[in-house]
């Protein structure tokens, strides 16, 4: 047995995993399955979008779900291929998504999940696995809605600038989100209207609903939170703005408070004869009274303007 193929075996149905996908395990498929060569190449290549394919004896599928890196803060895309024929369900992730691993380790350990999941057609098993790896979305939109709670609340407190960097990490990762989740609509659809396949029975519609309504409420909640980080965006923005320009009106306005002074003083500083007020006992003081008393007029009329 190859080392990255898993399998479980029941009187009406086998379930084969495969948590690695190279060329030994492209090359199993081959010899045991008539599948065809595009499918296999399709397992092969990195993150495909999503798709259902339909043949003769099989379908072949290819979803998209998201896992977070904690090490860049990012949520990216993991792919899980299905094969699903009459009598098998073959899932290959390379990816490694922990529910579909976890899933597939309790049915091998224990009989009562086996009994309930893998007798009869695979109409039961696969919608269990879609079914764990949407659950496995919440969470993770759980957590991107805690952060622009924390967001909100650093941006009104003042710390609008530290928030820049996080707001863009949150952005970033909802668009990740809606472009992994985007097609999960169309497939489910897709695979409902698959009905008459004589694998998948006309039952197919009370299982896959909830599947379906639980791909149309991740995709409500994602463009919720776009609504409202792009708001905090746009908000966190004009307060940085506003901040800015706070700060250059006051310095524009004690720029111009200053210009009297040190126009006075460039007048007086240069060395013509006769310069009045400059050889007086008290010339320096007069001077220098003179100066701020310009300044503090100035002064008294921006602050009556409100422009200080």
């Amino acid at each position: 047995m190859i080392n990255g193929i898993s399998k479980i075996k029941t009187n009406r149905l086998t379930w084969t995993h495969f948590n690695k996908f190279d060329s030994d395990e492209a090359e199993y498929l081959r010899e045991n399955y008539d599948f065809h060569p595009l499918d296999i190449e399709d397992c092969l290549s990195p993150a495909q979008r999503p798709k259902l394919d339909e043949y003769p004896s099989y379908i072949f599928l290819i979803l998209t779900f998201p896992i977070y890196v904690p090490e860049n803060k990012e949520i990216v895309s993991a792919e899980v291929n299905f094969f699903i024929g009459p009598e098998f369900v073959i899932t290959v992730n390379k990816d490694k998504l922990s529910p579909l691993t976890k899933f597939f380790e309790q049915c091998q350990l224990n009989d009562t999940m086996r009994d309930k999941f893998m007798e009869g057609n695979p109409t039961k098993l696969l919608y269990e696995i879609l079914n764990r790896l949407q659950e496995y979305c919440f969470p993770m939109l759980d957590h991107i809605s805690d952060d622009i709670d924390y967001l909100e609340k650093g941006i009104f407190e003042g710390y609008e600038r530290a928030m820049v960097e996080k707001i863009l990490i949150v952005r970033r990762n909802i668009v990740n989100f809606r472009k992994i989740m985007q097609a999960h609509k169309n497939v489910i659809k897709k695979i409902i209207s698959k009905n008459t396949k004589y694998f998948i029975p006309t039952s197919i519609e009370t299982y896959y609903a909830n599947i379906l309504e639980q791909t149309k409420d991740i995709w409500d909640i994602l463009n919720n939170q776009r609504e409202t980080i792009e708001a905090l965006h746009s908000t966190n923005e004009s307060l940085i703005s506003f901040r800015l320009n706070d700060i250059m009106k006051i310095l524009t306005v004690i720029s111009v408070i200053i210009v009297p002074a040190n126009l006075m003083a460039s007048i007086f500083g240069m060395n013509a004869i006769f310069m009045p007020i400059v050889q007086h006992r008290y010339g320096f003081w007069i001077l220098l009274g003179f100066m701020m008393i310009v300044m503090l007029i100035l002064a008294y009329y921006f602050r009556k303007k409100k422009w200080l």
